[in-house]
């Protein structure tokens, strides 16, 4: 049977058909949607996990009680895993052990645009990257079939346009998987010196014996499609297509495998062509493996920035490319915002009003960063805003942390953000911290967290309850306020950033889209009251908008979700509720 899948609902399906026992991820654009679809297979035992280094973990407990297991996390996660990864590889496995990295070329939802394949040579692990949904769910058989035999864990590289295009994929039945004894086995799991230092010779001896695999076609990876001897082409992954449709004449080698690189393999293919070239999106990773190997690669004008596609191979080639469509800068800019009814958006609006500086996190929440809110100052990665407070703070004997907050959601407060106010609570820090706790992983597409009660298949489990954590914590000054009570929030912020102790504000409402029952009638704007006066507007809400002819604001009641938040700023009285 066939089916049309997009790559992560692949990669999910290959988990199942190839055994898999235990996955464990934390949800990141664009890699969420595998362990989504993971768990619609009750075969498999899902979780979404804390963060990135708490799945990897689980996971390898997993493959060392003799089981198949697999984590999924976009490339900023595997920085998060990264401690974790790199002495696993000494380790090695037991049962086989996938971790899935989804990049993010051109950054549409990212803080940066990091190349993975990095972490390969730095771990010292296998590879392997497919080129679409079929290749996905083939790749995690062909991944766990390496990892076993060779007893190492296997990265498997996503990038966005695997991630989320869609290709046919044959499926299959649900294989019978390997189950082994677990393993007690000191020396190679306990990493004291003594023991990392035998095991590290056995890391290099595997990345030899891979790499020998992959040229003598031992392994039955990278192909090679030979059409001219006039120029060969050296890619992998989506970049493969885009090479195969701009330049239909060349020779290809396609590499499955992106570590170890497989160089004999690569010399006799050079050979047989007078000009190699090799394509490949983000840093020049396979290029410069093949230059300090001495093999002779033709330039290439390309940007390590951003995404290729099949124009861009065709420019890089001197070809014409075809007239676009239509122009795409014509289309209506559509600046990123937060939704109606977002819980988020009065306290956003609070510190813009007290031009408060705000060290901001990863979430929806940096979208408070948007004007006419303005209210975030800073964005570094997953848990940085409370050690940058804290850091503001120590830097500036207290007087910044008088006029800053750190900001927070629940989730990334669960992800890494507790380690730092922590931190901030055993080093006597008098920041004060902002979580916004609206019940659920907001971004990624509303996945549970341990603040929502309930688990990733629905089952109901423990709430973390914030008040509670925070007194444990050692915190002193914990408040609780109503979002939507712009005033509350002011007065809040006012006397908790005046303490010179440590404080925390949690507000309590939740996201608008993942609890649709605190959704009311719309309001409207009572044009006779209306002064004009804008700052309904400030609030940056979808909602509400302003007619330039009659200079007043009016509200698009289709998007309106009754959430209060302008009525409690019109000082006119000219916003009333249907009903």
């Amino acid at each position: 049977m066939k089916e049309v899948l997009s790559g992560n609902e692949a990669f999910a399906r290959g988990a199942y058909e190839y055994g898999v026992k235990v996955v464990s991820s934390y949800p990141g654009t664009p890699s969420t949607e595998i362990t989504e679809h993971v768990a619609q297979y009750d075969e498999i035992y899902s979780e979404w996990a804390t963060n990135e280094k708490v799945a990897l973990e689980t996971v390898i407990g997993a493959s060392l009680a003799g089981r198949r297991a697999m984590t999924c996390m976009k490339h900023v996660g595997l920085n998060v895993a990264a401690d974790p990864l790199m002495t696993v590889s000494y380790t090695g496995v037991n049962g086989g052990l996938i971790i899935v990295v989804a990049d993010d070329p051109n950054m549409f939802s990212s803080q940066n645009e990091q190349d993975s394949r990095h972490y390969a040579r730095l771990a010292k692990v296998p590879m392997l990257e497919p080129a679409d949904s079929q290749e996905a769910k083939d790749f995690i058989g062909i991944a766990l079939e390496v990892s076993e035999k060779y007893c190492t864990p296997v990265l498997v590289r996503s990038c966005t346009r695997i991630s989320h295009s869609k290709s046919v994929v044959a499926l299959k039945a649900r294989n019978t998987p390997p189950i082994f004894e677990p393993e007690n086995d000191i020396k190679k799991w306990v990493m004291v010196p003594a023991n990392a230092r035998v095991r590290h010779k056995i890391v290099e001896n595997r990345l030899d014996k891979l790499s020998d695999c992959a040229d003598t076609g031992r392994l039955t990876i990278n192909p090679v499609e030979f059409r001219s001897e006039e120029i060969g082409i050296i890619c992998a992954g989506v970049t493969y297509h885009y090479v195969k449709e701009a330049m239909p004449e060349a020779s290809i080698l396609k590499l499955e495998m992106v570590y170890p690189i497989c160089f004999e393999k690569i010399k006799r293919f050079a050979e047989k062509v007078k000009k190699l070239y090799v394509v490949e999106e983000l840093d020049r990773f396979i290029e410069n493996e093949l230059k300090a190997a001495g093999i002779e690669v033709e330039p290439l004008n390309r940007s390590v920035c951003g995404e290729l596609s099949v124009d861009e191979v065709r420019k890089l080639f001197g070809k014409s490319v075809r007239e676009p469509a239509f122009d795409p800068r014509q289309l209506p800019a559509r600046p990123p915002n937060m939704c109606p009814g977002c819980s988020h958006r009065g306290m956003f609006y609070a510190i813009a009003k007290l031009k408060l500086f705000a060290a901001g996190d990863i979430g929806c929440y940096t979208l408070g960063l948007l004007p006419p809110l303005s209210a975030i100052n800073s964005t570094v990665c997953m848990g940085a805003s409370i050690p940058m407070a804290h850091g503001m703070d120590k830097a500036t004997d207290g007087a910044l942390a008088r006029k800053s907050v750190a900001v927070i959601g629940d989730s990334t407060f669960f992800h890494t953000g507790i380690n730092g106010l922590l931190n901030s609570v055993y080093n006597a820090g008098t920041s004060t911290v902002i979580i916004l706790d609206n019940s659920i992983t907001g971004m990624t597409g509303h996945q549970p967290n341990p603040g929502t009660g309930c688990t990733i298949k629905g089952a109901p489990t423990q709430k973390i309850n914030f008040p509670k954590l925070l007194e444990a914590m050692g915190v002193k000054n914990i408040r609780t306020v109503n979002p939507f009570d712009p005033d509350e929030c002011i007065k809040v912020l006012k006397e908790e950033t005046a303490k010179e102790e440590l404080s925390v504000i949690v507000t309590d409402k939740p996201c608008i889209f993942a609890d649709r029952s605190v959704i009311k009638p719309p309001f409207y704007v009572d044009v006779n009251n209306c002064s004009g006066c804008t700052i309904c507007t400030r609030l940056g809400c979808p909602a509400i908008l302003w007619n330039k002819e009659e200079k007043r604001a009016f509200i698009d009641e289709t998007l309106c979700t009754g959430c209060e938040l302008c009525v409690k700023v019109c000082r006119f009285n000219a916003i009333h509720q249907r009903g």
